[in-house]
This record gives C-alpha cells, sequence and structure tokens, in this order.
C-alpha cells in the first residue's frame, strides 16, 4: 500500500507494510509495526465477501497466515495453543473447530450449528468467551469470507483449540 505523509511543507510518498499509523494529527502521526495478529485481520477484512483460495475454511487461514508472515507447519499447526478460559484470546488467533455442536437460543426457537472439521479467524473480541469470527464455506456465505459469533456458553460439544500465530 502507499500512502502520502506531509511533514512541514515537504510531501513524501512511503510504502507501508505491516505498519499502521497511530495518532490524531497528521503531522505527529509515527508509524508503528502491526502485530501478526493485526496482519491477519487486515487480510480477512480485505477479504470479506470474496472467495479465498478454494472457497474452504482453512484456505482462508492459510493465506492470511501466509500473508501477515506468520510462523506455522503447514497443517493444522497454526501457533501456540491457547486456553480461552485461562489466557486472553486476541484478535488474529485461529480457532480449529472438531464435531463442535453450537445451539443459539433465540425468541423464534433454537437454531443449531455443527462443525465437522473446521478453521476460522478470531476478527473481534467483545468479553470472555464472546467472539465475532471470519470464515468461509459455511452457510450463509458459501465459499466466500463472512463473519459470525462465536459464544462459548452456546459451545454443546466438540472440541475447539484456539492458536495464536507468532512471527
Amino acid at each position: 500500500m502507499l500512502t502520502s505523509v506531509r511533514h512541514s511543507t515537504v510531501l513524501c510518498r512511503i510504502a507501508l507494510v505491516g505498519f499502521a499509523i497511530q495518532g490524531t494529527r497528521a503531522d505527529a502521526q509515527e508509524l508503528v509495526p502491526q502485530s501478526v495478529g493485526q496482519r491477519i485481520v487486515a487480510f480477512v477484512l480485505d477479504h470479506e465477501g470474496k472467495k479465498v483460495g478454494r472457497g474452504e475454511c482453512w484456505d482462508l487461514a492459510a493465506e492470511a497466515l501466509n500473508n501477515a508472515g506468520a510462523k506455522w507447519d503447514g497443517d493444522y499447526g497454526f501457533g501456540a495453543v491457547v486456553d480461552w478460559k485461562r489466557d486472553t484470546i486476541l484478535p488474529g488467533d485461529i480457532v480449529q473447530f472438531t464435531n463442535v455442536i453450537v445451539e443459539r437460543r433465540t425468541a423464534g426457537g433454537t437454531y443449531s450449528e455443527r462443525y465437522g472439521q473446521h478453521t476460522a479467524i478470531i476478527v473481534d473480541v467483545h468479553g470472555r468467551g464472546d467472539f465475532t469470527i471470519a470464515h468461509q464455506n459455511m452457510d450463509p456465505f458459501g465459499r466466500k469470507v463472512g463473519r459470525g459469533a462465536l459464544r462459548m456458553a452456546d459451545v454443546r460439544g466438540g472440541k475447539l483449540v484456539f492458536h495464536r500465530p507468532s512471527e
């Protein structure tokens, strides 16, 4: 991404890769390195509504990790395992579902989702056990990237493993 930054009376063009601009005044802004998690989320949000790779859930995580320069094993070892009950889950963490059943009660009844083997990315954290995830190859998005809720209180069975990618 190319951006223009005005410093005094000189206009400079700077290539920004893995950096965010922080500050409120244009002449007081500084470049701050983004974390690998922030780069993963930026990739996901940039591809929302689009098909990534073959449109498989794993493809979204793989391309986001590779684009962010994260270290991972190229399979399902997305980073260090993080316990959502003890540790803070961060945007950019990867979630691996295995035979998970989620049930949400609404005014209209109970809504149920089943995840055999599925991969998603945390894009927002609303509190302990309450997340917005991004994934693809799921209804109603099909093979395009979309967002949904993951509330651990709604999980009725199966196994969820959270991974923290690193550089």
